[in-house]
């Protein structure tokens, strides 16, 4: 060991993997880097491939499907074993081409009961139904949803969906609830909230379909002189660090990140070693009630 640290030695990496036909390599690929919405989860990702002894490798696909087909041929083609992606909506072919092949993959940030892709994630459509149902039964009718453009983005799909059937159960009136989409940014979320604030009648909640573009929108109703959330409610999706320490802290849908990069690197790791038995695995998440939502007095607003 001495001489091998005088040396600077390192093991030959393509010869180790052409011996053992692996590279107990994972690649992951995760629609951006720029905020914190899929970093807890993929840290935890990490932690639990290395105790299986496998590496991690990182791709962003900035929520395009195009860039994310390349980004998954790229991976394989650098010896990737395996694929956590995250969420189900991509092209047939990309399906097509996994399944030739014959490459083990995982969907995350979503679970679906049926099907044959194997899924370790929450209901994303539930989720956000259940936060819904606490914002209209805090007697709020006039309701606006900040979302990620719903596009090739089911998880954003999902969360206005919920939000749609929660008003509906209620008996809101059609065209109550107004949908807002933007890319996911503090900045955005800003943006969004000065138009829906112009809006009259002006919305008296507003959803957002992930904390970042909720901390945007309340930073913007500050900035119009408004307080949340005596004159506005805002919302997130996550319960990421931003809001525990926003002001006022932030109502929101916890997800359990942590637990859903571990369980998604115990399912890959068992997939690599042959298991025939694996399933997908739905999480919970849960409500967290903080003080940025409020009741609404007037049923008519």
């Amino acid at each position: 060991m001495q001489v091998v640290n005088d040396l600077g030695y390192a093991p030959n990496f393509g010869a180790r993997a052409l011996a053992a036909k692996r590279t107990n390599t994972i690649g992951a690929i995760i629609p951006t880097m720029e905020n914190a919405i899929f970093a807890r989860g993929l840290q935890a990702f990490q932690e639990e491939l290395a105790v299986h002894g496998l590496t991690l490798l990182v791709a962003s696909s900035l929520y395009r499907p195009d860039l994310e087909a390349d980004q998954i041929r790229t991976l394989l083609a650098r010896g990737a074993d395996a694929l956590l992606l995250i969420g189900f909506e991509r092209p047939a072919n990309v399906y097509d081409f996994l399944e030739k092949r014959g490459v083990p993959y995982v969907v995350s940030w979503a679970y679906r009961a049926d099907g044959d892709v194997l899924s370790v994630g929450f209901d994303n459509r539930q989720a956000m139904k259940a936060l819904a149902e606490r914002v209209v039964s805090a007697g709020h009718r006039n309701i606006a949803v900040v979302s990620a453009v719903r596009e090739q983005n089911d998880r954003a799909r999902d969360r206005v969906s919920g939000v749609l059937d929660a008003a509906t159960d209620a008996g809101l009136e059609a065209g109550r609830v107004r949908i807002y989409e933007t890319p996911y940014s503090i900045e955005n979320g800003a943006a969004a909230m000065k138009e829906l604030m112009a809006m009259r009648p002006r919305p008296t909640a507003v959803m957002c379909s992930n904390d970042v573009l909720a901390v945007g929108a309340i930073g913007m109703a500050k900035s119009l002189g408004l307080t949340v959330p005596d004159d506005v409610s805002v919302t997130g999706f996550d319960d990421i660090e931003l809001a525990r320490i926003t002001e006022p802290s932030l109502t929101t849908v916890h997800v359990p990140h942590r637990r859903m990069g571990r369980e998604a690197a115990r399912l890959i790791a068992g997939l690599l070693n042959g298991d025939t038995d694996a399933r997908s695995l739905a999480l919970d998440t849960r409500l967290v009630l903080r003080r940025s939502l409020g009741s609404c007095s007037d049923p008519g607003a």
